[in-house]
């Protein structure tokens, strides 16, 4: 598995989200991290930006 070159916090401030809010998606998709300077794998990146997407065009998923 291949490594994104993306941390937890410059996908926040990318898409101009929350620490906490990237750490909650990465929660809903089983994604391990230490800290916002955790490097992730390009496959989690991916699922997190995915996610992302899907949520800013109404499209994200309600677990209720």
């Amino acid at each position: 598995m291949g490594f994104a070159d993306l941390s937890i916090a410059e996908i926040a401030e990318d898409y101009d989200l929350p620490v906490d809010e990237v750490f909650n998606l990465c929660n809903q998709l089983g994604i391990a991290y230490k800290t916002d300077k955790t490097r992730l794998a390009l496959e989690d990146a991916k699922a997190i930006i995915s996610q992302i997407s899907s949520q800013r065009n109404g499209l994200g998923t309600n677990d209720s």
